[in-house]
């Protein structure tokens, strides 16, 4: 919204197109101008155009128009302002219908609201205000509105009440405006009644009137009538019915008159009921007594009533009992606390009242009743009872009232019962408990219980160790005792048996140093004249360190290497062997703590003497040597004969090549002594990498050619002749027979090579096994000049290296 302009009765003048009228107030994107200050904007450019004058007078009536343009257009509200001097009624809403103590909520409405104007509704009923309200206010484009709520239950006195809403300035106190209307309460009838006399007690044949009123009903009641003990009352001639009254006429009323009378009205709301008891006074009816309880038991509590029914109730009893007065008193109780056979008969009683005495009724009996008397159970058997006998018991007694129906028997079992109050028991046990009976009627008696006294053999034989330690060893003393729990008769002798033998008689049973061979199982065995009793096996043991150690040999007489040896420590020892220790020949311990020594395979090195200790928490003990023999195999002894036959050819072997390197060696030695007679000079040579053609054979070519030697430091020995020392010697292979010295002179040309070996160093001598890297050296003889030793031209070459 981009402008806005409220009028105040305008009009549109077709001519120009606009509206006239008085501006109450402007505003446009630039300003907002109020023409009289009394005109407010309170709203917002997209949506709420709410405006505010205030104060507001009397002349502002009339049309308001606002006039809003928009970019999408524009357009005119018209608004009817009515503006009165007083300040208008505000107006009651009430539900449909108003029922008493039924909740409703009535609506005080006026429509104002104006945030600068407080105003407040109060509501009164009948003049007295009402608290239990709740205002609320609307101010919204369809709605401007204050209303209170007020929510009670309204009674039955409020029908026809005034109920008032007032409109006060809240902030002056001023009286604004009222409105009241008047409660429609929709309510049942509201009854009294009337009664003469007016206590409503009247003495039998005497008359009675009672009238029911009805006070209010809304809407009027649809009926109303009397009912005596829910009985409805339509007989006309006790009636009389008159606008909204009803009245009751009873005459010579009698006792079954009394009682209680009911007057009750109804309308669709619902019914009210007003009530009168009606006394008829009358001497005592002639009187019967009741007796609770009966029949009466022994030494009970009796109570006996004297009922007579009399209005008003009696003062005074008189009783009877067999017809001769007992007693007088004022309660119609008679109570015996303690009733006797004595006091069984007839009773009887007489009532008065403040009208006179009655007359003595029915008599009633007493009847007392009691359990039966001096009941007894009898033992039937003639003869001392034995252990498994059949035994007959009997139920007496003397008189009973009523009589005996039934007898019991404790304690309970599967008795076998002959007849009523006479009992077989079949297979007496020896610790029959003490049976009892009882003779029952209403109630049971029981009689004193009788010892059946079962003879029996000795019962609880048992074993005592009275040594003080619980623990027996080897050597201590040690005393057993016989001992039983019951028996009957008491005479009693003692036996003793271990392992089932015969050992003596007596209670104890001594043992002054005790062996292992005294331990097994005893019993102790108890008689009397009834039968004999023994006692369970008890179990003696007696402790003791290891004894009686050996080993044994598995298999025994020796074993063959390769196989599996066992050797067992044997023992004697309670508490059992808790550890083993194993030692060989050599008193070496074996380091092996089980009864069993497994040698598997076995050799013949395990061949010896073996022993073991055994430990218990008592002590060692120590087994005598025992001798393993193990025995070769037939593998082992095939290997050894070869392996001897082997030997033999080697040492063969290694003399025939003893011989052989000596004579090498002689030879060799010769060759260095011919070397180091001969003279001459030494130079070094420095092979160069250059692959040279192989020297021309011919029929003395001397050297030899290796490519692998290329890469190598040469060292190269020349002897010349001491004849000649200047004259050179030319190592052209092509002119070596032009230049070859005469055979007959003493020269001898060496050629040394020291390299490390990288592969085949030498072109004809290739090693049968792999060698280490080392420094080898190889010698040419016999290439000088001179004359040749008589032996045949041979080339040797000698290896040696680190």
């Amino acid at each position: 919204m981009e402008n806005l302009t409220v009028y105040h009765n305008y009009v549109y003048d077709k001519n120009i197109k606009e509206y006239n009228g008085t501006i109450l107030y402007k505003k446009t994107k630039m300003e907002n101008t109020s023409l009289q200050g009394r005109v407010k904007f309170l709203g917002d450019d997209k949506s709420n155009c709410t405006l505010s004058i205030h104060p507001v007078q009397a002349q502002d009536s009339g049309q308001l128009g606002l006039r809003m343009t928009s970019k999408n257009g524009k357009w005119m509200q018209n608004i009817v302002l009515n503006v009165s001097e007083m300040a208008p009624p505000p107006y009651i809403q009430l539900p449909p219908e108003i029922q008493e103590s039924n909740e409703v909520s009535v609506t005080c409405l006026l429509n104002f609201y104006c945030p600068g104007y407080k105003i407040k509704l109060k509501w009164f009923l009948d003049g007295s205000p009402q608290n239990s309200s709740v205002t609320s206010t609307s101010l919204t484009t369809k709605a401007v509105s204050t209303q209170s709520i007020l929510t009670f239950k309204p009674l039955s006195e409020n029908h026809g009440k005034n109920l008032t809403c007032q409109l006060w300035n809240d902030i002056s106190g001023e009286l604004l405006s009222q409105k009241t209307v008047q409660l429609d309460v929709k309510h049942k009838p509201k009854l009294t009644t009337e009664v003469s006399p007016k206590e409503a007690i009247v003495k039998e044949g005497d008359s009675v009137n009672m009238t029911c009123k009805i006070l209010s009903s809304n809407p009027e009641p649809t009926s109303i009538y009397w009912c005596k003990d829910k009985t409805l009352l339509t007989d006309p001639s006790i009636l009389q019915k008159k606008q909204r009254m009803l009245t009751l006429t009873l005459s010579k009323v009698t006792k079954e008159m009394s009682g209680n009378y009911l007057c009750e009205a109804h309308n669709y709301v619902g019914s009210e009921k007003s009530q009168v008891i009606l006394q008829v006074h009358y001497v005592p009816e002639p009187s019967k007594v009741q007796i609770s309880p009966s029949p009466a038991k022994e030494a009970g509590k009796v109570v006996l009533t004297c009922i007579s029914p009399a209005n008003p109730p009696p003062t005074n009893y008189t009783w009877y009992h067999n017809r001769i007065e007992i007693q007088r008193n004022t309660n119609m109780d008679f109570q015996i606390p303690k009733v006797l056979l004595r006091h069984a008969g007839n009773y009887s009683c007489l009532a008065e009242n403040s009208l006179g005495a009655g007359n003595i009724g029915q008599e009633a009996e007493l009847d007392v009743q009691y359990s039966p008397k001096e009941v007894i159970t009898e033992i039937q058997n003639p003869t001392p009872i034995r252990e498994g006998d059949n035994v007959t018991l009997s139920c007496r007694y003397t008189s009973s009232n009523p009589s005996v129906t039934q007898y019991k028997w404790k304690p309970q079992g599967s008795w076998n019962e002959l007849e009523p109050g006479v009992l077989m028991i079949q297979n007496v046990a020896w610790n029959a408990e003490p049976f009892a009976c009882a003779a029952c009627n209403q109630w049971c008696s029981w009689a004193p219980t009788v010892d059946l006294r079962v003879q029996y053999a000795p019962r609880g034989v048992k074993v005592l160790q009275a040594s003080p330690s619980p623990e027996v060893h080897s050597g201590h003393r040690v005393l057993l005792q016989c001992d039983f729990s019951s028996s009957r008769p008491t005479d009693v002798r003692f036996f003793w048996k271990k392992e089932g033998i015969f050992l003596g008689e007596g209670k104890e049973l001594s043992f002054d140093k005790i062996s292992p061979e005294d331990a097994g199982n005893y019993n102790c065995l108890v008689n009397n004249s009834i039968g004999q009793s023994m006692s369970e096996a008890w179990m003696l043991q007696v402790l003791y360190a290891p004894r009686r150690l050996r080993v044994s040999l598995s298999p025994k007489d020796g074993v063959i290497e390769g196989k599996k040896a066992v050797l067992t420590c044997e023992s004697d020892a309670n508490p059992p062997v808790s550890q083993y220790t194993w030692f060989d020949w050599n008193n070496e311990n074996l380091h092996h703590y089980h009864q069993m020594l497994i040698l598997d395979p076995v050799k013949v090195q395990h061949s010896g003497a073996y022993w073991c200790q055994a430990h218990n928490r008592l002590g060692v003990g120590q087994s005598p040597p025992s001798t393993l023999t193990v025995y070769y195999s037939a593998e082992t002894i095939s290997r050894r004969v070869a392996l001897g036959v082997v030997l033999c050819l080697a040492v063969l072997l290694l003399a025939f090549w003893g011989v052989k390197l000596q004579r090498s060696w002689k030879r060799i030695q010769s060759q260095q002594e011919l070397q180091e007679n001969s003279s001459g000079q030494s130079f070094f040579v420095r092979n160069k990498k250059v692959r040279r053609a192989p020297l021309a054979e011919g029929p003395h070519t001397l050297g030899c050619y290796n490519p692998v030697a290329e890469d190598t430091i040469s060292y190269a020995t020349l002897h010349f002749p001491v004849g000649n020392p200047d004259t050179p010697w030319t190592g052209d292979a092509r002119n070596s027979e032009a230049q070859r010295p005469s055979l007959n002179r003493d020269n001898t040309v060496t050629y040394s090579v020291v390299q490390k070996r990288q592969g085949g160093d030498y072109e004809n001598v290739t090693p049968d096994v792999p060698e280490d890297e080392g420094i080898h050296y190889s010698e040419l003889v016999h290439l000088g000049v001179g004359e040749r030793p008589l032996i045949q031209d041979t080339v040797d070459y000698v290896t040696l290296k680190h």
